[in-house]
């Protein structure tokens, strides 16, 4: 589990505690994933170009004073394919919706799509919803907002409307201002340091396709995946620590396969070693990564072989 730095000073007076869960939802690529990393202040969660980047819920934990925030990321809600993984990727979103104290709802500023409107149907009432409309520094005529925010109370009766940029650091900490107030008072469920539920093991399978998906932009489909067959950390004179990490990328047709190896083995290459250099600063470490590419045709298609993916 990664653990923050861990800050000096007086301890956290548990009296008056609060935390919650918080989902971050909405269609692929509004900038969830983005959002996320920048609210727990380090990278988690994997971000690409390509849609459905993320495919399982990911949480994510921040603590600030009195409150700790849970965040969840969700996959984008697939609307357009029906393969066994979409499914597997929606039930997901669903999951995650049905149990929080707040949603997140993130859509780009002053656009409101059919995929934006599916992910809406959704909500449950009840559960309060704060309308990020994110990447606002990409609005050039701030007037046009007024009206599509009108518009979009319409739709829903969203609690707030906080306009953002997820790049932007201030917009960032007005956000945690927002959201602590929707948080129930009860005492912290993690440590103040942990900043994710999910194992290295876990981050070092992302890792490794978001560097698959950076290197190869739309050639690839995104079925495309990376299954982790060994994790080890070792003893090491030299080292704090030495993981030894042995990974293989799973693609459907031999044409993919050549393609992720790329011309005298180049592309991999540079594949593993971007995916090798964030590991050793995620994970504090030295890096031992050896990255493979097999073909499994049909796979996003058979509901165990994307269960046995690790896939819900």
């Amino acid at each position: 589990m990664l653990a923050a730095a861990k800050p000096v000073g007086a301890p956290v007076d548990v009296s008056g505690q609060r935390c919650g869960l918080v989902a971050i939802v909405g269609k692929p690529n509004v900038g969830k994933s983005t959002l996320m990393n920048a609210l727990v202040g380090q990278k988690i969660s994997i971000t690409s170009r390509k849609a459905q980047t993320t495919r399982h819920r990911i949480t994510g934990i921040r603590t600030l004073g009195n409150t700790q925030f849970v965040f969840v990321d969700t996959p984008g809600f697939q609307t357009r394919h029906s393969t066994a993984l979409n499914k597997s990727l929606n039930k997901t979103v669903m999951g995650a919706i049905g149990d929080v104290d707040l949603i997140l709802f993130v859509v780009e500023a002053g656009s409101f799509t059919l995929a934006d409107a599916k992910v809406l149907s959704l909500f449950k009432p009840g559960i309060p919803t704060l309308l990020i409309a994110n990447k606002l520094d990409t609005v050039h005529r701030r007037a046009e907002i007024a009206p599509w925010l009108r518009d979009m109370q319409e739709r829903h009766p969203f609690a707030e409307f906080v306009p953002m940029s997820a790049k932007n650091k201030s917009d960032i900490e007005r956000l945690f201002d927002i959201v602590g107030k929707y948080l129930p008072e009860q005492p912290w469920w993690y440590s103040e340091d942990e900043l994710t539920d999910r194992s290295e093991k876990f981050l070092a399978s992302e890792t490794v396709r978001e560097k698959l998906f950076r290197f190869t932009g739309d050639e690839l489909p995104y079925t495309s995946t990376v299954v982790i067959d060994k994790f080890d950390e070792e003893p090491s004179k030299q080292h704090k620590r030495f993981i030894r990490i042995a990974a293989t990328i799973v693609v459907e047709r031999d044409g993919h396969k050549a393609m992720v190896i790329g011309e005298k083995g180049e592309r991999l290459k540079r594949i593993s070693t971007e995916a090798r250099q964030e590991l050793e600063k995620l994970m504090d470490a030295k890096v031992f990564l050896e990255v493979w590419v097999k073909v499994r045709s049909g796979w996003a298609d058979d509901e165990a072989r994307v269960r046995s993916f690790g896939y819900e």
